[in-house]
């Protein structure tokens, strides 16, 4: 006769023991079921390194469950729904668990299938806890909730004051690429059957290229990970974190987001490892202070700003109504030496850094003018760390400033100098990130003047934005750079830049 446990349901974003109703199961009380939805194959073109860390992630958690005597029903189905479906029919329990899910829909579908939601605590400021900080405040400012954050969770405090006297490090933050690498290689994994098997089931036509074992699918590899971050890169992580680097692709970074965004880590773990190497004098302050104000500053941030404003995906400012070029969807190459370099590693790994994020990418973005939802579901589906909840406000908000400043209040713009001084990249390109007008002319360098000119209704009333159209006024040639700015668009569009 079938026994009468109750169901604890585990999403593929919440792998870990510790995180929300599976820190109280009991394999005695509890039957632990996970479902692999076709979804997940069928309808978007997602990275493969991105399907093979979820599934192989996924089965391993499963593994890991059953080794601690719970009784897992593993399921491959069409839909969550068909999933929850079967299990009811087969197994009967009287109730189905499950911690709350970290994207609206998700949650939002639980709900609808009559499954009981628990509280997570795979974030350190719940939404409702934001959504009382943000209460009754006009801008919503990331240094503020930062600092609100260090009071209440304790890090790098001395009392009621901030570690050496200040609260941001970032300043220090910002230096270009050093001459040579300073960084270790980042530790890889030996792919067994059972990633054998995961990629079998890929389609062939999926991006990407496979995996060579650089992303952990296991709780004990992600803290194997994290061990070496905390030993080996964090003493240099502070000064380098903006800079970018044509032969390291991961330079002084953490590259532990994919474990914190599936459960494989939890943020009070990876902040109380840096304040116990801080405390120790293992490593400087504005490498500690860097990276928690990621992890508990701009990271909870995020999380909280997707839950207060659930229509902020919603938004196009700027108008911008373009499809994805050639280069982005391999349809072509690009001769821009800092795009190429960074679709290819995209490619590589399914993992870019931040800067390449924001000022390649979704500048890029902006200045060619990539209708912005096109642009949040392809990084959704290419980063090995995409999730729903980081792709809204990132890329709506921040990346393409496409609700208009409610986050940001200027957009994160900027011709090709900026690349230059960021990075080695322009060395080795045909393009001039000095010129605008030419055949010659860096194409960001010419979009960017055109960019302020073609929004300037919108954006010339921005206080943050007097400098640039004060410069903006001074150009005599702006009528040659909206010709070279129709022609660079119309070359990318084809394929031809």
């Amino acid at each position: 006769m079938e026994s009468s446990k109750n169901t604890i349901w585990i999403l593929g974003d919440q792998l870990n023991r510790k995180i929300g109703v599976l820190a109280e199961g009991d394999p005695g009380k509890h039957r632990i079921l996970m479902v692999e939805s076709d979804a997940m194959l069928t309808g978007r073109q997602y990275h493969r390194q991105r399907l093979h860390f979820v599934k192989a992630s996924m089965r391993r958690f499963a593994r890991e469950l059953e080794g601690v005597g719970f009784e897992v029903d593993y399921r491959m189905s069409g839909s969550l729904a068909n999933g929850l479906r079967r299990h009811i029919e087969s197994h009967k329990p009287e109730v189905v668990i499950a911690t709350e899910a970290n994207s609206r829909p998700v949650r939002q579908h639980l709900d609808s299938l009559g499954v009981e939601s628990r509280p997570s605590n795979q974030f350190l400021c719940q939404p409702s806890e934001f959504a009382e900080w943000a209460a009754n405040r006009g801008n919503l400012r990331l240094e503020d909730f930062y600092r609100w954050q260090r009071r209440r969770l304790g890090y790098l405090m001395d009392g009621d004051e901030p570690a050496e006297g200040r609260w941001n490090f970032d300043h220090d933050n910002r230096e270009p690429p050093p001459e040579s690498a300073l960084w270790p290689e980042p530790q890889r994994s030996r792919l067994g059957d059972l990633d054998e098997e995961v990629l079998s089931e890929i389609p062939t036509g999926a991006p990407g290229e496979h995996p060579v074992g650089w992303w952990a699918t296991s709780r004990r590899a992600a803290l194997s990970r994290l061990d070496h971050f905390i030993a080996e890169v964090l003493p240099h992580f502070g000064p380098y974190e903006d800079a970018m680097l044509s032969d390291d692709w991961h330079l002084a970074h953490s590259l532990l987001s994919p474990y914190l965004n599936n459960g494989l880590l939890l943020p009070d773990e990876v902040c109380d490892r840096v304040e116990e190497a801080y405390r120790a004098k293992a490593v400087p302050i504005n490498s500690a202070e860097g990276i928690i104000r990621q992890i508990i500053g701009w990271r909870e941030f995020v999380w909280g700003i997707y839950w207060l404003w659930p229509d902020q995906g919603e938004g196009n400012a700027l108008g911008n109504d373009r499809d994805l070029p050639p280069s982005w969807v391999g349809e072509a190459a690009t001769s821009m030496n800092c795009v190429a370099i960074t679709l290819e590693g995209l490619d590589q790994r399914a993992w870019v850094h931040h800067i390449q994020r924001l000022m390649v990418l979704s500048n890029f973005a902006n200045l060619y003018g990539i209708d912005p939802h096109l642009v949040r579901d392809w990084m959704r589906e290419r980063y090995i760390d995409g999730a729903d909840w980081v792709m809204g406000p990132n890329v709506m908000g921040m990346g393409l400033w496409a609700d208009g400043g409610r986050m940001s209040t200027k957009p994160y713009v900027s011709g090709g100098a900026y690349i230059s001084r960021m990075s080695d990249y322009c060395g080795d390109c045909r393009f001039d990130p000095g010129k605008r007008t030419g055949e010659e002319a860096c194409p960001f360098t010419t979009l960017y003047w055109d960019f302020l000119d073609r929004h300037k209704d919108v954006l010339s009333s921005n206080a943050r934005m007097a400098r640039q159209y004060a410069n903006l006024g001074r150009l005599s040639d702006v009528d040659e750079v909206r010709q070279r700015a129709t022609e660079v668009i119309a070359a990318i569009g084809e394929g031809d830049l």
